[in-house]
């Protein structure tokens, strides 16, 4: 029987297990990524078990404690299970994608699932990020032309060579963004600098732009299936208009020919970061769900 008792706070110690999992059961969303986990375990409690052939995710923020849908094999006794666990403490059942969703309700009619459009994650062709095509991404070629037009740019990798200008370029973006002064801003400063001081441990790679020799733009992504990148952070002066939609095309460009797809993460429902996503055609969602505590309470296993 799963019990609270089961659960392990994540530490860096245990990217070994889920790395063992990930290599069988490659996630769909970026949020089961464990340098995502680590990375936010500040700001979000993550505890994990593994059980019967799978992997059970606990996240909890405040009062909100979410049990994630296990990722493994499979099968009906362990849906059982993780559904009996989550009524008898009172979770909230979710993290559910769209494979998931239909096997659950074919086996658990009853549960009413909604879907967590703030969390779907963006997928995009990486070519079309690198070459945006048609007239669909005119205005987004107009304003990288204008960039490219008024300034002269360089792009590396990130290495240990340059990690120490790499935080110097976050330091003077959080001054820009005033980070203290927004929670959320505030959470991803540290999100980023947990990355950046584990940058090797997590397998992360990345690019910096700079314009007359200095970083003025990053972005921070991993590979998190055979076909997929996901990019973590992606940050731009506010000094150079049109630095964001270059470091976006160049890191499209980087990984193009071998990687199809690039996951840009959820938009977490905030509207200016929504409509910049849109503005870039996803060729499709990872969509999100989670099963309603009514429902849940009433549901027989």
């Amino acid at each position: 029987m799963l019990s609270l008792g089961d659960f392990k706070k994540i530490s860096l110690d245990d990217k070994p297990v889920f790395d063992t999992f990930y290599q069988k059961f490659p996630p769909e969303h970026s949020g089961e990524l464990f340098s995502t986990m680590i990375s936010w375990s500040h700001f979000v409690e993550y505890s994990y078990a593994v059980f019967d052939t799978s992997i059970v995710i606990l996240s909890k923020r405040e009062t909100d404690a979410v049990l994630h849908h296990p990722t493994g094999k499979l099968n009906q006794n362990l849906l059982k299970e993780v559904i009996a666990f989550a009524k008898r403490e009172d979770l909230r059942f979710g993290f559910i994608k769209e494979q998931q969703k239909s096997i659950l309700l074919k086996h658990f009619p009853s549960l009413n699932m909604v879907e967590n459009r703030d969390f779907f994650d963006y997928i995009y062709r990486s070519s079309d990020l690198a070459d945006l095509p048609g007239t669909k991404y005119g205005k987004i070629r107009n304003r990288l032309n204008k960039f490219t037009k008024n300034f002269s740019y360089t792009i590396e990798e990130i290495t240990k060579g340059n990690i120490d200008e790499v935080h110097e370029f976050l330091k003077r973006w959080c001054l820009w963004r005033d980070c203290e002064s927004d929670e959320l801003l505030e959470n991803e400063r540290k999100a980023i600098l947990y990355a950046m001081a584990h940058f090797v441990d997590l397998g992360l790679q990345g690019l910096a732009l700079r314009i007359n020799r200095t970083i003025q733009a990053i972005a921070i992504y991993e590979k998190m299936r055979q076909d997929t990148i996901v990019v973590h952070f992606e940050k731009g002066s506010p000094d150079f208009d049109g630095v964001y939609k270059a470091i976006n095309m160049e890191t499209a460009q980087r990984v193009r020919q071998t990687i199809p797809y690039i996951n840009r993460e959820e938009d977490l429902g905030v509207p200016g970061l929504r409509q910049a996503k849109l503005s870039y055609h996803p060729d499709h969602f990872v969509e999100l769900y989670y099963v309603t505590k009514e429902s849940l309470r009433s549901t027989t296993v």
